[in-house]
């Protein structure tokens, strides 16, 4: 497996290009714009996308997902309780940047599910707070996280845009991250990457060990 990080969008968002080297095959994760410049990417590349995967619905992460649907004739995925922020242009924040988009997911993914997509095997870690449906997607065999705006280097994601809440975001957390292995490298959704190790003792929103408590 190989994973590509490109930086795009008003607000600088991370989106990944997760390709299997053996068939060339590839997951888009999080494109939140400008879909001409990742379809570039994926030439570039020489790669085929099979799939687009939302860690969630705000504008900045989905903006380009409709036309990559389109062009290359991919499903997306998302979690189910992201529905009503994904087609709701005031929750996902589109309405604010004068694009009022929406998107319907072709498959909605439920917490702890495991999926397989370009031969690549994913685990759907359902991380409420950040939004309702936030997810985090878990490479186990990799020892890697794609963790959208839930968890940054040194930070976690905002809580006060529509469907946050700062406890249920910490609890999801150290319930679902913190449990993870200290070598897991985290791929964010803005920002530098880091590990659960790092975040373990650095991150001063999580509190040590506390999540053993």
């Amino acid at each position: 497996m190989e994973l590509q990080s490109y930086v795009i969008g008003m607000v600088g968002t991370n989106c990944y290009i997760v390709t299997n080297e053996l068939t060339k095959e590839a997951i888009i994760i999080d494109p939140p714009e400008q879909a001409s410049v990742i379809e570039g990417k994926l030439k570039a590349l020489e790669v085929t996308p099979v799939a687009i995967l939302l860690t969630h619905g705000h504008f900045d992460h989905i903006m380009a997902a409709g036309d990559l649907r389109e062009s290359f004739q991919i499903p997306v995925f998302a979690c189910e309780a992201e529905r009503e922020l994904l087609g709701n242009a005031n929750y996902n924040g589109s309405r604010m940047v004068r694009r009022n988009y929406t998107i319907e997911a072709d498959r909605y993914l439920k917490d702890k599910e495991l999926i397989t997509l370009a031969g690549i095997k994913i685990k759907v870690l359902h991380t409420p707070g950040h939004t309702a449906g936030g997810v985090c997607y878990y490479f186990e065999d990799e020892k890697i996280l794609i963790s959208g705006d839930t968890l940054f280097r040194e930070s976690v994601g905002r809580t006060d845009l529509s469907t946050g809440n700062y406890g249920i975001l910490m609890d999801s957390i150290r319930r679902q991250l913190m449990i993870l292995p200290d070598e897991v490298t985290v791929y964010p959704g803005h920002g530098d990457k880091t590990t659960i190790g790092y975040e373990r003792t650095h991150n001063p929103f999580i509190g040590g060990n506390d999540y053993l408590d």
